[in-house]
């Protein structure tokens, strides 16, 4: 049976008068209905918020270790296979005729600076250094914890949570809705990237309630980010001489959260007001550039030999594990203290906070990859949004974590490095390095780069957040909206922090991301099933001379 060309128009509902002119009424209110709710709950009941949040998240973290584990190995499969495959490709994200709007720069620096050069930093010193004294291998007894035959391993496992894995949840997003918003001319908003499964009635209610699911995920997986941030960008502050933000356990006390809230969302309010084109593009060049220069300080000044071999050792050992690596669910004997048991709470701590974290992540960060990638094949949009940010990751573990582990390792660093906090140790060693007075300048540039990555994930966040609102359209640049949502990202992540109290505002913010998280994952495994269904459908309709793109083009890829 001949195949009707592709769904190529739907119609969201939006407002056509008042404050919410050019927006729809029900994703916008109900959204903020949702992020209200959470904000005050959490400030107002702390103590119930937290029980209730976390007996809810020990829930899931326990029952959906294999789906997690099992949709990111889906997700890294169909971006692989779409890419390498000669027909799909060279498949472009757009109709004939459409050209890249960035530079390969610009549009890699943003890809990087919104998606995770905020973790980046805090992570980088300090994930190889838990895994360096704890990782799986370790409670198997495979190996020494804090000793040196562990150093590969610590690389392994950290490559594992920030490598292709991690990139394909925000490809896969990324790469469903330009497809059918640039070939197809659908919205460009999550629901657009369903139309092959629930049709036109995503004009509807089914589509409001994915682009609801869409905003929450959005705010509790940028407010994890941020939380991060805000505790690293505090103990910059004090380690360059700004006394008073720290409370006695060494984490951010109120008001050091709400100085930093204010200077972080301020800025990131005013550039997203400028646009994508404007102060997105500008302060991500800007990130990058300070980021080259961190990183030449690593390889020239830090231990270049340790570093070199763990890049070369850690990326082959991650490839060659990682057809295992991507199935493996560890599972409890039900024994306390047991192997079995350590290993499960390992991962869920782990390995499962970490798919959930990047699947929040995804709305946002597949919307941004979508709206900076139009005209771009499948295989150059895989390879600048998976393999090429995947490979940056691995660099700066390597030098920037394995400066670490070497000058305590090897050299006379001690307890220095390893004993602070996670946003602490990037400066402690920088200091260690290069002395007192050096050191604060180093700390000077760390802070400012920090504060760029901030800034440049928190515009982003709002800016995607009002363009699902706006059913994909860019267009409306309603300043209300624009502030409420920078407010409210701010104090969601103010209110975690504080009402988390000392030491366990991060754990509050984690509690809430997972929570939210997991609605969004079906969404995932729905774009996936509906993107490799639209693939296939125009394919078929190509070979049968049906229209497959909005110009009209028969054409399956660009060479045909």
């Amino acid at each position: 049976m001949s195949l009707k060309p592709p769904l190529m128009d739907l119609p969201i509902e939006t407002s056509d008068s008042g404050f919410y002119t050019g927006f729809s009424k029900s994703v916008s209110i109900y959204s903020k209905i949702i992020v209200a709710i959470l904000v005050i709950w959490a400030v107002v009941f702390p103590e119930q918020a937290g029980s209730i949040l976390n007996a809810i998240n020990s829930f899931i973290l326990a029952h959906t270790a294999y789906w997690y584990i099992y949709i990111v190995a889906l997700f890294l499969i169909v971006c692989t296979v779409l890419a390498v495959n000669p027909k799909t490709g060279k498949l472009k994200l757009g109709v004939e005729g459409d050209v890249p709007e960035f530079s390969n720069f610009s549009w890699f620096s943003m890809m990087f600076g919104s998606a995770i050069g905020v973790g980046m930093l805090t992570w980088a010193v300090a994930e190889p250094v838990y895994h360096f004294q704890n990782n799986p291998d370790v409670i198997a007894g495979l190996t020494n914890g804090s000793a040196a035959d562990n150093v590969r391993n610590a690389y392994k496992w950290s490559n594992l949570h920030w490598g292709f894995g991690a990139w394909a949840c925000y490809g896969l997003t990324g790469m469903a809705m330009a497809y059918f918003s640039y070939r197809r001319g659908l919205p460009l908003t999550v629901r657009s990237s369903l139309t092959p499964i629930f049709g036109k009635a995503l004009s509807g209610t089914i589509g409001n309630v994915i682009d609801i699911v869409a905003v929450v995920a959005t705010i509790l997986g940028v407010a994890q980010a941020l939380g991060f941030g805000v505790e690293q960008f505090v103990a910059g502050m004090t380690r360059i001489g700004i006394s008073g933000l720290t409370n006695d356990a060494g984490t951010s006390n109120t008001l050091g959260v709400l100085i930093a809230i204010v200077i972080i969302m301020g800025a990131s309010t005013a550039s997203a007001l400028s646009g994508v084109g404007k102060g997105i593009k500008i302060l991500s060049n800007v990130n990058m550039g300070l980021s080259i220069c961190l990183l030449a300080f690593f390889l020239i000044f830090g231990s270049t030999w340790f570093g070199l071999n763990a890049l070369f050792f850690g990326v082959i050992d991650y490839v060659m594990a990682l057809p295992k690596l991507m199935f493996q669910v560890f599972r409890s004997d039900g024994v306390e203290g047991s192997v079995a048991t350590n290993q499960e709470n390992w991962q869920g701590a782990w390995s499962v906070f970490y798919w959930a974290w990047w699947v929040a992540f995804a709305p946002f960060v597949g919307m941004f990859l979508a709206r900076i990638s139009k005209g771009r094949s499948i295989r150059e949009f895989v390879l600048g949004a998976m393999v090429i940010p995947a490979f940056m990751c691995f660099v700066w573990f390597s030098f920037a974590g394995g400066t670490a582990i070497d000058l305590t390792l090897n050299g006379a660093a001690g307890d220095t490095i390893f004993s602070v906090s996670d946003g602490d140790k990037i400066f402690a060693m920088v200091v260690y390095m290069l002395g007192a007075n050096l050191g604060w300048i180093m700390s000077v540039l760390i802070v400012v780069l920090l504060l760029t990555y901030l800034v440049t994930t928190a515009d982003s966040a709002v800016l995607i957040v009002n363009t699902i609102n706006a059913a994909g359209d860019e267009g409306p640049k309603a300043r209300p909206h624009i502030y409420f949502w920078g407010i409210a990202l701010g104090a969601v992540v103010a209110g975690l922090l504080i009402a988390g109290g000392p030491g366990g505002g991060l754990k509050a913010i984690q509690t809430a991301m997972v929570i939210g998280a997991f609605p969004f994952s079906i969404v995932m495994v729905l774009q996936c099933v509906a993107l490799v269904k639209a693939i296939w459908n125009d394919t078929r309709r190509a070979a049968e001379g049906v229209a497959t793109t909005t110009d009209g083009q028969v054409a399956v890829s660009p060479a045909e």
